[in-house]
């Protein structure tokens, strides 16, 4: 069953498509990875998915509702939330902070004044103590490492608890056990019956995590189906391995 379905979008840049008619169905409760060679339009379909983006032709169907136009703020109504290539934090908050701030469901000039219930406290810290960072909780956002403020980001979109999560490069610059951390997370996503969309280049990851793969190409798709048959395909290897 399809959770999430694209009918022929488009979304072009002065007159360069990088989205060409791309029509695919995403599965529920599964974890599905989007691939391609850079350029191939991967990271421009997350930002019109959630909403970063206008569309330029075709329509979006999530969870049975056709969505032609819609922007970012609105996409926590239709239980997505996603992650970025670049961390987007609030740096000069602290680590707590910026987890309460999405806990209170408010813009965030209400939330820095709100009184934070026990409640917000005790998910903050549980989300927290499963990236492993409860220990920074009242250091500046800023002052952290990459993988550390990524793994934050990763904590915001938990903080959400919506059912599809666009994930753009969740992996990427991550030391080995912070990578275990959210490989952990996606499965266990998974399992609580979350649809996890993912970008991602490592092709290990790519088939141990996905259920299901979409290969992009100048906008458009060139295969899919389940991550062994595909990685496979001639058209994939010459297309993304380079070969």
């Amino acid at each position: 069953m399809a959770v999430l379905q694209t009918n022929k979008l488009e979304k072009h840049f002065d007159g360069v498509y990088a989205i060409d008619g791309l029509s695919i169905e995403v599965p529920k409760a599964a974890i599905t990875s989007i691939i391609g060679p850079n350029g191939s339009g991967k990271t421009t379909l997350i930002n019109v998915l959630s909403g970063m983006l206008d569309i330029d032709g075709g329509s979006i169907v999530l969870d049975g509702i056709r969505l032609s136009r819609f922007k970012s703020h609105e996409i926590p109504m239709y239980g997505l939330t996603r992650t970025f290539q670049e961390v987007r934090l609030f740096n000069q908050m602290t680590v707590l902070d910026n987890i309460l701030v999405v806990l209170t469901e408010r813009n965030v000039f209400s939330a820095l004044f709100e009184r934070h219930s026990n409640l917000h406290f005790m998910r903050t810290e549980e989300l927290l103590k499963k990236i492993n960072l409860w220990e920074k909780r009242n250091e500046l956002a800023g002052n952290l490492s990459y993988g550390q403020r990524k793994l934050i980001e990763i904590a915001r979109a938990l903080a959400m608890e919506a059912q599809i999560y666009l994930l753009d490069e969740p992996f990427a610059g991550l030391f080995p056990e912070m990578l275990k951390v959210v490989v952990d997370i996606v499965k266990e996503l998974k399992t609580r019956g979350k649809t996890v969309v993912l970008i991602e280049h490592n092709m290990d990851l790519i088939r141990e995590l996905s259920d299901y793969v979409f290969v992009m190409d100048s906008g458009k798709l060139l295969a899919d189906g389940k991550p062994n048959e595909v990685l496979n395909k001639r058209e994939v290897i010459e297309a993304y391995l380079g070969e």
